[in-house]
């Protein structure tokens, strides 16, 4: 059995290469004992591209800065209103694998919006979570000698013109909704991380 993961709210606004910096050094100094870590926090806009990124994905950047990252996937944009919940976990540890993490993850988002009302389903061709066909969450880890970091990203009240401006993770035209466009409201971001990260700390400590 696991121990919970330690749960971190970092706040909004946290720059993009500065937190993925930061991953980088936890995933490497980490030892067999370092318990798992959930971050939580919001970005300033941004555009990520994953490794599979191509650049035919990015229609129109604007003034939004783009930033080459390691995580697997295309193309996706972060910003205000959007919670991001990174997750550092020794799937090795935990006996899971890729899949299994990617399935939990979106389970946790399936989970909740369905407590909520909102029949959300997955994409086996396009990891995420959709309501209605419209894209609501995204994934995307790295897994460095069985253990992960980066995550999910769960659009809770967004400006969503920006997805606009791309192929979201490499599909075009594929539609984006946030919680708020769903339910009328949304509540604020670390209500809802802390809620996504006793779900998924729970399933590990099983």
């Amino acid at each position: 059995m696991s121990l919970s993961p330690d749960f971190h709210w970092l706040g909004e606004g946290r720059d993009y290469r500065a937190t993925w910096a930061a991953m980088r050094r936890f995933n490497a100094r980490r030892q067999p004992e370092t318990p798992d870590a959930f971050w939580a926090l919001t970005h300033p806009p941004v555009f990520t591209q994953g490794l599979a990124g191509r650049p035919e994905h990015l229609l129109s950047r604007g003034h939004i800065p783009v930033v080459a990252t390691d995580r697997g996937g295309q193309v996706t944009y972060h910003g205000p209103g959007q919670l991001l919940l990174y997750t550092l976990v020794d799937l090795r540890r935990a006996g899971l694998g890729p899949r299994d993490w990617v399935d939990r993850l979106e389970q946790a988002v399936i989970d909740w919006l369905g407590a909520r009302g909102v029949v959300a389903d997955r994409r086996q061709d396009a990891p995420g979570v959709y309501v209605d066909g419209a894209k609501i969450a995204a994934l995307g880890l790295k897994i460095r000698q069985g253990r992960c970091y980066h995550g999910l990203s769960f659009n809770l009240d967004m400006d969503l013109e920006p997805f606009g401006r791309i192929n979201p993770c490499g599909y075009q035209g594929l539609a984006v909704t946030d919680v708020k466009r769903l339910l009328g409201d949304a509540p604020a971001v670390p209500i809802t991380a802390r809620q996504l990260a006793d779900d998924l700390g729970g399933s590990l400590a099983r």
